[in-house]
């Protein structure tokens, strides 16, 4: 037994060795970053922003890998199952704390099978309608919207997406429910905004910002405490009517369980140097999006957002009724 002990203990401690080794080496070959939906989409741009910057600081290129389907799980499930090296990073969105909610089970636990890098940046949404609605104030389109709440349809882009969130989280405080017209994306979404076929909808300012500014679309506030830089006109819900009314689309850098610490950290100094790099500051402010305080591009402020987002939408999603799938 003491001889099978002594081997155990030996093997443990080659495999720490060989793990330490291998994270101050790290990294020696490309990294790749799932990002868990389709190209194009906002949180693909942000990560594609962030990851060329990142290369430079790790001297490594840094490659987006996009996996979409069923509202970011499957990107989730393939990253959780990414072997724990560093060279498998996960960029995920708000999404990732209401998967619990939405499906009945889930292949991962979002909170307990990653391991937290940072929190990134958030992008506000903004509260928009179609020109022909008669409320220019967001006081006047809630009086409106409760005065003709079986007339109205709220577009959104799909399930479990940040314009749905956002949609339930608008009824929830204005307390009226109103016909939602879910979509397969933002971009017919907003097509059918401008052209009048629907009423109302909530969906990123990077999505909605340049047609509210080219005056295609109206907005009444945006999703955020501060005011959003690129809409100076559009004040936020807070201060525009909707006291507390916070849904902005949040982002954070995951790696699989297991990676060590030390490639942890190298990650996050990479990070910490892309989110202070005065290019990606500005192509950022472009998109709307708003880094987060540097004090909060850290594993522990990641871990306790995550699992406060996780219980707010599941008490949201509850009050829905929405049934998981």
């Amino acid at each position: 037994m003491r001889g099978w002990l002594r081997r155990t203990a030996v093997f443990g401690l080659a495999m720490s060795w060989a793990a330490l080794a291998s994270a101050q080496d790290y990294p020696s070959r490309p990294i790749t970053i799932v990002v868990p939906w389709a190209a194009g989409g906002p949180t693909d741009v942000v990560t594609r922003i962030l990851g060329q910057a990142m290369s430079t600081d790790l001297k490594q290129p840094v490659v987006v890998e996009n996996l979409g389907g069923a509202s970011g799980t499957v990107g989730a499930a393939r990253a959780a199952r990414a072997t724990p090296d560093g060279y498998t990073l996960f960029l995920h969105n708000i999404s990732h704390a209401t998967a619990p909610s939405l499906y009945k089970s889930l292949p991962y636990d979002p909170v307990e099978d990653f391991e937290p890098i940072g929190l990134i940046l958030d992008v506000p949404q903004a509260v928009v309608s179609k020109n022909a609605l008669p409320a220019k104030t967001l006081p006047e389109l809630v009086a409106y919207l409760k005065a003709n709440r079986d007339k109205v349809n709220l577009a959104q882009a799909g399930r479990g997406s940040g314009s749905h969130l956002c949609a339930l989280l608008f009824m929830s405080a204005i307390d009226t429910k109103l016909t939602e017209v879910a979509y397969k994306g933002t971009g017919p979404a907003i097509t059918d905004l401008m052209g009048g076929q629907v009423d109302v909808m909530c969906d990123q300012v990077s999505n909605t910002g340049n047609q509210i500014k080219a005056g295609t679309i109206r907005g009444y506030c945006t999703t955020i405490k501060s005011q959003v830089a690129s809409l100076p006109d559009v004040r936020p819900c807070t201060e525009a009517g909707l006291p507390g009314f916070d849904a902005s689309v949040w982002h954070g850098l995951y790696a699989p369980k297991g990676t060590p610490k030390p490639v942890l950290d190298r990650v996050n100094v990479a990070l910490r140097a892309a989110l202070r790099d005065g290019t990606v500051k500005a192509r950022l402010a472009e998109l709307g999006a708003v880094p987060v305080a540097e004090t909060d591009v850290t594993p522990s402020a990641l871990r306790s957002h995550l699992k406060a987002q996780v219980e707010k939408w599941a008490t949201v999603i509850r009050a829905a009724k929405l049934q998981p799938e």
